[in-house]
Parts: structure tokens; sequence; C-alpha cells
């Protein structure tokens, strides 16, 4: 089938790659020239783990990168999949690549074909598309992605659902709702046949599949964290506690670490999204508890900058700073929202002298905050340093030799922004070893 991939970002290219793996004929469409030449000379233009190997494997002639919007044309099965980043100053959605995206391949539809949005959008946005997509024949299906940076590639080729948002009425589908996911179950033919799960619903419910998964997610970290402060007033240790609650098989340890919080392009601007239409449709009450969600995450950056503070005998004014880590998560780049990132740059502007590394972040950090002190390693970032903060956590920082860095340290002072390393370890080298929520 001739599929098309509107927006080459994060989840664009994963999924014209993955697509065109399958055996589809893809063209991937983005206005970003810079991007496209990348991904022309095979070249993922931003780092997901296995998406250079996918992008290498796939049959020549089955997937093409273009800048011209034209070129969708003759495709049976559009996927929109250009981002929803956060209103600057405001809470909504700025929905304006979605709908600039649906605006450019209307010319270019034929009766018949399937638009499939994937973009996180709020309730009610895709019923308005559909209307505006009806002259053309054209029928549109929300197909929400769930997608975890550092393992998309895996997600996208065996999902753990995939659905279908389609046009009903009265609560059936349509036929051509129903022709629409014939056309889909085509796509998806390889997952399917694997045993992927298949939900089909209306619009509503598909478009808010997403912001509710990650509503949750975001509730379940902030939980923890939550606990993580109560831990600290009582003496308590937040990581027995969330071993031990997640032994209830209704509860589960994911998600359940406690620390500097949640970030990235999703979770936060997901949840604020959720919030603000939800109180454009009178039901704010309803999603009330998102706020103190958001703010108990925002509060452990605070909260890290105050311990590096406390840890330094009561001020970080001159002193010498190491953060491991700027991405929101690790196997990623990806410095939307980071907490990582957030927290080194405030230490900065009060003060302190920091020294930030990343095996994969530090270009796009570099960019966002130059005035920062930028390291190829962890060795040469803690040089001389009076305290380190682990604040993403990569597997190279958890398997660290404690006393191997003390060498190069001013004092051995270390905050575990993640509660990955293990105190008895790093203690009897030497250091003193602080972390969220542990005594």
């Amino acid at each position: 089938m001739r599929i098309a991939v509107i927006g080459c970002g994060y989840l664009g290219a994963v999924h014209a790659a993955s697509m065109a793996s399958l055996g589809h004929e893809v063209v991937g469409v983005d206005v970003d020239e810079a991007k496209i030449g990348a991904l022309r000379q095979g070249r993922a233009p931003f780092f997901e783990p296995g998406l250079p190997e996918l992008l290498a494997s796939v049959d020549e002639g089955l997937l093409t990168w273009t800048t011209d919007p034209s070129q969708v044309a003759g495709a049976k099965v559009h996927f929109v999949c250009v981002g929803t980043p956060q209103m600057r100053g405001e809470f909504r959605a700025d929905l304006r690549y979605v709908e600039e995206s649906i605006e450019q391949i209307t010319p270019h539809l034929a009766p018949g074909d399937v638009v499939v949005g994937k973009s996180t959008v709020p309730v009610g946005t895709a019923e308005r598309l559909a209307a505006d997509l009806e002259p053309t024949g054209a029928a549109l299906v929300w197909n929400p992605e769930f997608l975890r940076e550092g393992f998309a590639v895996s997600d996208t080729l065996h999902p753990d659902r995939i659905v279908y948002g389609l046009p009903t009425d009265n609560g059936v589908p349509t036929a051509a709702g129903e022709a629409a996911a014939a056309v889909l179950d085509e796509v998806y033919a390889a997952p399917l046949g694997e045993g992927s799960p298949k939900v089909v619903t209306d619009y509503a419910t598909a478009q808010l599949v997403k912001v509710a998964a990650n509503s949750f997610l975001a509730t379940k970290i902030s939980f923890i964290n939550a606990m993580a402060e109560l831990c600290e007033a009582t003496g308590a240790d937040v990581t027995a506690l969330a071993d031990a609650i997640g032994h209830d098989v209704r509860i589960g340890r994911q998600f359940l670490n406690a620390g500097l919080g949640f970030g990235g392009g999703c979770l936060p601007k997901d949840i604020r999204a959720f919030m603000a239409r939800a109180g454009e449709l009178g039901v704010f009450d309803a999603l009330r508890f998102l706020q103190e969600v958001d703010a108990v995450n925002m509060r452990r950056r605070v909260r890290m900058v105050d311990l590096a503070r406390e840890v330094c005998d009561g001020s970080i004014v001159g002193r010498r700073v190491t953060v491991l880590g700027l991405a929101f998560k690790p196997h990623s780049d990806d410095i939307r929202d980071s907490p990582a990132l957030s927290v080194a740059a405030q230490m900065q502007l009060q003060g302190a002298y920091v020294t930030v590394t990343d095996p994969q972040a530090a270009d796009n950090a570099r960019v966002k905050w130059p005035d920062l002190r930028f390291a190829d390693t962890p060795e040469e970032a803690a040089e001389g340093a009076d305290v380190i903060l682990l604040a993403t956590e990569w597997p190279q920082y958890r398997d660290l030799d404690p006393t191997a860095l003390g060498q190069v340290v001013a004092h051995r002072r270390i905050l575990d922004g993640r509660n990955i390393l293990d105190p008895i370890v790093w203690r009897s080298a030497g250091w003193t070893y602080r972390a969220l929520g542990r005594p």
C-alpha cells in the first residue's frame, strides 16, 4: 500500500520507517529541509536506539522523503504525525501544525482515501477535522500513538494495543468508518497478526485514550514523589516503600521510582492540555487533581536545588557542581521539559559553577543553555567538583566506580536524583550520599 506520513519528527520518522520495513511504499513529508536531508542520507535526525538500523534495512524504493506536500498524491493512507506543543503562556495544546497538515494534503486527497490522526489532540478535534475533510470523500480515523522514547521502534512494530477511532452513528461505526478500518487492518496486518489487541471505538474515546494514559502515569509518578516528601519528614525510605506497595498486583512497581520527576514532550504538556480542555467543557473539577500532580512534579526540581545547598553547607554560590545527565530520560537526546536540565540551569542562575555531561543530549542542551560548561565524560565533568548530581538514569552513571570518581572531585558528595545508586557502596567509599525521599 502507498502511505504518506506528514511530519517527520520523532513520531513520524519512526512511523514512516517502520511502515516501510513492513513492505509498504512510504513517502515522508516535512517542512524542515535539514531533517529531510538527513533522512534522505539514511541518518536519524535525533537519537533513538534502533532507528538508524531500521532506516538502513528498508528495501530501496520503499521509503522516500520530501518537503513537497504534493507528493502525497496517490497515497491511500495519510498519517498525520505532527507535534501539538503547549501554547506559549497557556495550558492549551497548539493545534496549528495539525491544522496546517490537513490543509496541505486536502487538495491531493481522493474519495476513499484514509486520513489517520496520530497526533495527541484535545477531545473534539477529530470531529471538527472530519467535517473539514468531508467534501474530499476521504475518511478520518483517529489512531493515537503510544511510543516510549528509547523503545519507539519496538513500540511501533509490536504495539501493546492499536486503537481505531471511527466515525459513528448512534454508537455504531458508519459504512465509511468500517471501510477505513478495513484499510488500516491491511496497514497493520503484521502486528495484528502477532496478536496486538485492536480497540475500535468512537472519535471522542480514541482522543481521550492517550491523554488519559499519560495522566494516569503522571499521577503514579507524582504519588510516589509525594510519598518521598513524607519520607523526608519522617525518616522513612521511599525506595523500600515503593518496593513494598509495588508487590500489590493492583498497584505494580512500574512508575513508582521517586526522584526528579517526569519531563519530556508528552506527559507535562498532555496533562496541562487535558486540564485546559476539561475547563472548556465545563468539567474542570474532574481533573482538578492534575494540578497537584503537576505541582508535585515541579517541586521535585526545587527540592533538588535545596538539597544541593544543604550538602554544600548552606550555599551553592561559587560551588563547583557537576550534573550527570541532561535528557529527560535515558536512551534519548530529548531535553524538552527535562528535569535534569532545569535543575542544572537553576543552579547556574543561583551562582553555582555548573558543569554538565550527557552521552546523547549535550548538543541539544548546548543550544538552549550555552552558558553551561559541557564535558564529554563523567570523570571530566567531575574534576574538582564540590557536589555531583545524578540527574538522568543512564546505565553508565549507575555503574560508576565511586572510588575512582572520588579521586578527581574536591569533595565526595553525591546527590542521587533518580534513586538508582547503592547508598551503602557509595558511603563505604567515603561519599556523602543524599537522595530524594531517603534517610
